[in-house]
C-alpha cells in the first residue's frame, strides 16, 4: 500500500515562498510513532495527517520533533489540497477535528479563511535569559498565552535584525512552544512578526498561522481594529489576513502546491 503526499507553500501565492507543509492523505488510522517519523523525514516545520470521517476530517500536525495542538499553515495547506484534488467541492466547507477542537475553512475567491480560536496573550514577566537569547536588551511588551510568549519590539528594523541563539532560547522558555516577536508596521501591513520555536524543532518558522491567534487580539486592541493585514518577516515571508470575531480569529491565506509524491514506507 502507498499514500499520496503533497507539499504546499502556505500563506503565499508564489511557489518557494511562504511556509511549506507536507500533507498526507491517510486511508486508515496511523500509529503516532510512524507519523512522527514521517514528519522527521519531511523535515518541514509541520506535516499534516488527514483521515476522512463521516462529517469531516481528523487532522493532526507534527513538527520534526513533536506533535502540536494548533497549526495554521498546515491547516491551510490541508484545506487547499482537499479542494484542489476534488475531495471537497469549491462551495464545500472543510471541517477538521483537531486537538484544538473543530476548525472550519472556507474558500473566498483565491483566499482560504480559517476559523480559529482566539488565544490572546496576557502580560507576563520575561523569563530569565529569554530577551538575551533573542538578542534584545529590552522589550516594549512581554506577554504569553497557553502556547507561546509574545514580545513586542520598538520597530520593524529591530525585528529584522534579530539573530536568536536557538539553544539559549529553548532553555529560557521550558514548557513553552515558542516565542513570537512583533512590531507595528507603517507601510502596507498593520503589523509584522517572526516566530521562533527551537524547543519544537523549529529554529524559525517561515509563517505561523497559529501565532496570529495571539497577534490578532493583541494588535486589534492596540490599533483599535477588527480587520488587519499582517506580514511574517522570515526569509521566505508570508501574508496573513486577520479578522477578530469575538472568541474566534478568522485567518486568511493563499496556498500553492509545489510537489506531489508517493509515500511508500507506510505504517
Amino acid at each position: 500500500m502507498s499514500l499520496t503526499l503533497y507539499q504546499v507553500d502556505a500563506f503565499t501565492d508564489r511557489p518557494f515562498t511562504g511556509n511549506p507543509a507536507a500533507v498526507v492523505l491517510l486511508q486508515k488510522p496511523a500509529e503516532d510513532g510512524w507519523m512522527q517519523q514521517v514528519a522527521a523525514e519531511m523535515n518541514l516545520s509541520e506535516t499534516a495527517f488527514l483521515l476522512p470521517q463521516t462529517d469531516g476530517f481528523n487532522l493532526r500536525w507534527f513538527t520534526p520533533a513533536v506533535e502540536v495542538e494548533l497549526c495554521g499553515h498546515a491547516t491551510l495547506a490541508s484545506a487547499h489540497v482537499l479542494w484542489e484534488t476534488g475531495h471537497l467541492l469549491p462551495e464545500d466547507e472543510a471541517r477538521f477535528f483537531t486537538l484544538s477542537g473543530l476548525l472550519l475553512c472556507r474558500r473566498r475567491g483565491d483566499w482560504i479563511e480559517m476559523d480559529f480560536p482566539s488565544e490572546a496573550p496576557g502580560p507576563s514577566e520575561a523569563p530569565a535569559g529569554m530577551l538575551a537569547a533573542l538578542g534584545l536588551e529590552a522589550a516594549v511588551y512581554v506577554g504569553r498565552n497557553r502556547f507561546d510568549y509574545l514580545v513586542e519590539v520598538e520597530s520593524e528594523e529591530d525585528l529584522s535584525k534579530l539573530r536568536p541563539d536557538p539553544r539559549a532560547l529553548a532553555a529560557s522558555v521550558p514548557g513553552t512552544r515558542g516565542v513570537i516577536v512583533t512590531a507595528r508596521s507603517h507601510g502596507t501591513y498593520d503589523f509584522v512578526s517572526r516566530f521562533f520555536a527551537p524547543a519544537a524543532g523549529i529554529d524559525e518558522d517561515p509563517v505561523t498561522g497559529s501565532a496570529h491567534c495571539a497577534l490578532g487580539p493583541y494588535w486589534g486592541a492596540r490599533l483599535g481594529r477588527e480587520a488587519m493585514l499582517a506580514y511574517q518577516a522570515s526569509s521566505r515571508g508570508g501574508v496573513v489576513q486577520v479578522r477578530l470575531a469575538g472568541p474566534r480569529v478568522i485567518l486568511g491565506g493563499q496556498a500553492v502546491t509545489v510537489l506531489r509524491g508517493t509515500l511508500t514506507a507506510v505504517s
